[in-house]
């Protein structure tokens, strides 16, 4: 009875609120019936003809080398960049887009993974009666409705639970997410609802149960970032545009405007990383698109123009998926530091994040211990004590750099802009900045009406809203089952190749080699507990993945899921890259290093391995060393006071059990610390006490060793597959 009064008092207190934004909400009307009609356009009037096959990368660098001139040229490969691509080939523009490393390598890839609005942006919308923040959340919430719609395959509605620890708080936060739904008017994807106590933890059981209220579910959207950004690329290309990525801005072209007299930005002189060739490409209109190498770019144009771009780092960590449900996110509205932290399920794991903290801008941003423990300790102030956060968890994670900016358009260019910027210098540099991934197509769309009026280009009408991403127009939720029947593949790699490839996915399943088993008939896995399979690395080089890296990061998300995963899968993926594009031994020596320094820095595995050390302190109990070095001696019958290959291989063989040598030097090097080629006693007692202070999980050696010690006389199976959590 006392949640129902306090539902209904909730009600009272929200009604006035509600009517006060009532007014505003009903222009979402107008956009979404303008948006229905662009969306018909975009569909039956297509300007370009769309190509059946990707052009390959060494045709697009010719068009960009052998083009008399481009009416569009657009420096950076991220979401706001490609989709001005799109946005100006759909529009019978020449377009023309150079990234100097991978497309979606920087911010694009390193999101929350979430399509919102902004939740805390309505809240100060309305708090400090800010109509610019009103009009970015409906704006973001309009673009959200379109992103799922245009890549239904990719993305997705996810419930967000709000938990509420104290009565008050349940009207207020009632109120703001009713508004959040009401602002998105006909395009919210689900209402809003509240939860009592008991129902939120049936469908949160992990949650913290002590003075718990009850919770309020709102919906947001969900997406695969870099693969998003890659579909917009991608689809940019089919359209005609000349996108190459490994192809950098080595200076910009200008010339003398013979009528006043000034210096007009003509193009850019661009080098092709892979090669070292350098070539000039000329265009009526060049667009900065570079995220937080805004200022760098701007720079080219004129030297003294003042910095624009306030870089921000947030660091995201990937956690086990046991510590969230499959389908219901987590919401912690204000952290102890005032920040909010996301709780999200992704790809089968968990997602925590992000910080928000000032930074340089560099191309390698890497995560600190200091912001993975900060998004723990967040964590375990909402998780039940039941639930043991462990730092060895942390199967991965990454810093991305947000490019907040002031506005150069404004008198006060000291405050930064929520919203996104598009500034046009004396020379003609058209520059789109700051903004957020889910309005990456209005930015472009902006950028390009800007670019159009600028240089007086002749276009049409934006074509993009509606318009579909590649792999999003034959793709349904069912596509998979065809794809198991028709070609023989598990049916969890199915889902994640429809999931991944849209109605793309039967190319990447033709290119499958058979496995020999009975079943499934084709598809090897790269690594055992990921759908990923190897002919998708075949696949990724037609999509211009050009590294390993590539791949591991972008083509696949396997570095962004798990770091150790990504490492063991690397001899596999170069080999299969290597032999495609030829590369040479000393190549694929390089492509390794540059893939596992990667990991180490930018992915977390330097952070996760420092977890166990061989400076690490060991402070195991009496009888726990006593248990451990009866263990350890199991494997050491010899007494050397150190086990190798050999010796693990004689006890496995006791018990009837074989493991391959590879696997066994991969299980041996996680504690290796002095890598050496041998575990010494001392290592096997600092792994022991690292596991049981939750700094490491998931070592393969550790549960080995112990199935070994319990099952010695049982001659029984072991299982050494990578686990979630410790022992």
């Amino acid at each position: 009875m006392a949640f129902r009064r306090v539902v209904k008092g909730t009600i009272l207190i929200g009604g006035g609120a509600v009517a006060t934004v009532f007014g505003l909400s009903q222009f979402s009307q107008y956009r979404n019936k303008h948006g229905a009609l662009a969306s018909v356009e975009a569909s039956e009037c297509r300007p370009l003809h769309m190509h059946s096959t990707l052009p390959s990368r060494e045709s697009q660098l010719e068009a960009l080398r052998e083009t008399c001139e481009f009416d569009i040229l657009i420096i950076g490969g991220g979401a706001t960049g490609s989709g001005c691509a799109l946005d100006a080939v759909t529009r019978g523009l020449t377009t023309a887009l150079v990234e100097r490393d991978d497309f979606s390598s920087g911010t694009s890839s390193r999101s929350t993974k979430l399509i919102h609005g902004g939740v805390r942006y309505l809240q100060t919308a309305i708090m400090k009666l800010d109509f610019d923040q009103y009009r970015m959340v409906k704006e973001a919430l309009h673009e959200r409705a379109n992103l799922l719609e245009i890549a239904p395959h990719l993305s997705s509605p996810l419930p967000i639970m709000l938990p509420v620890y104290k009565w008050w708080q349940l009207p207020y936060y009632w109120v703001g997410i009713k508004l959040y739904d009401l602002v998105a008017g006909s395009q919210c994807l689900k209402s809003s609802y509240v939860l009592s106590k008991s129902k939120a933890l049936e469908l949160f059981p992990m949650l913290r149960k002590d003075k718990l209220v009850g919770a309020i579910v709102y919906y947001d959207g969900q997406h695969n970032d870099a693969r998003m950004n890659l579909a917009i690329a991608l689809t940019a290309a089919r359209y005609g545009a000349a996108t190459a990525n490994y192809t950098e801005v080595v200076r910009l072209l200008k010339k003398t405007d013979p009528k006043s007299g000034a210096s007009r930005v003509c193009g850019a002189r661009c080098r092709d990383v892979l090669t070292g060739q350098e070539f000039d490409v000329r265009a009526k209109c060049v667009i900065n698109a570079t995220g937080p190498f805004t200022d760098s770019v701007r720079k080219m144009d004129e030297q003294k123009v003042p910095n624009i771009c306030q870089p921000s780092a947030g660091v995201h960590i990937v956690m086990p998926g046991y510590y969230s449900p499959d389908n219901m996110g987590l919401l912690d509205p204000s952290t102890s530091d005032g920040r909010v932290i996301f709780f999200l399920p992704w790809q089968k794991m968990t997602i925590a994040g992000t910080t928000d903290t000032a930074t340089e801008v560099t191309n390698h941003p890497i995560p600190t211990e200091e912001d993975i423990n900060f998004i723990l300790t967040e964590v375990r102030n909402y998780l039940s004590c039941d639930v043991e956060v462990r730092r060895g968890d942390v199967l991965a994670a990454w810093s991305g750099i947000r490019p907040l900016v002031t506005d150069p358009n404004s008198k006060d260019t000291q405050s930064i802009s929520r919203n996104h910027v598009v500034h046009v210098s004396d020379s003609g540099l058209v520059t789109i900045a700051g903004g957020k991934w889910t309005t990456y197509r209005s930015m472009a769309e902006d950028t390009i009406d800007a670019a159009v009026r600028a240089h007086g280009l002749r276009a049409g009408p934006c074509k993009t809203v509606g318009l579909f991403l590649q792999g999003g127009e034959g793709w349904s939720p069912t596509l998979y089952i065809r794809l198991v029947q028709d070609y023989g593949l598990e049916s969890e790699v199915a889902q994640h190749l429809s999931n991944t490839f849209g109605d793309k996915a039967f190319e990447v399943a033709k290119l499958a080699q058979v496995t020999g088993k009975r079943w499934p008939i084709v598809g090897n896995r790269l690594v055992s507990e990921f759908p990923y399979i190897e002919s998708e690395i075949e696949y990724a080089i037609q999509e211009y993945a050009c590294t390993a890296v590539d791949v591991i990061a972008r083509r696949t998300r396997l570095a962004f899921l798990n770091v150790q995963a990504a490492d063991e899968a690397l001899p596999r993926i170069i080999e299969i890259m290597g032999k495609k594009l030829k590369w040479s031994e000393q190549k694929k020596k390089e492509q390794l290093a540059e893939a596992k320094k990667f990991l180490y820095y930018e992915m977390g595995y330097k952070a996760r391995s420092e977890q166990l050390t061989d400076r690490s302190e060991i402070t195991l109990s009496p009888g726990d060393i006593e248990r451990y070095k009866k263990r350890f001696h199991m494997f050491d019958k010899d007494g050397k006071g150190f086990i190798t290959i050999v010796d693990v291989q004689r006890v496995l063989e006791s018990i009837n059990l074989q493991i391959n040598e590879r696997a066994l030097h991969e299980i041996l090097n996680e504690v290796d610390l002095n890598k050496n080629g041998q575990v010494e006693l001392n290592e096997f007692l600092q792994l022991m006490t690292a596991i049981q202070k939750g700094f490491v999980s998931g070592s393969r050696l550790a549960v080995l060793m112990k199935a070994a010690e319990e099952n010695i006389h049982q001659r029984d199976r072991i299982s050494v597959d990578r686990s979630g959590g410790g022992l």
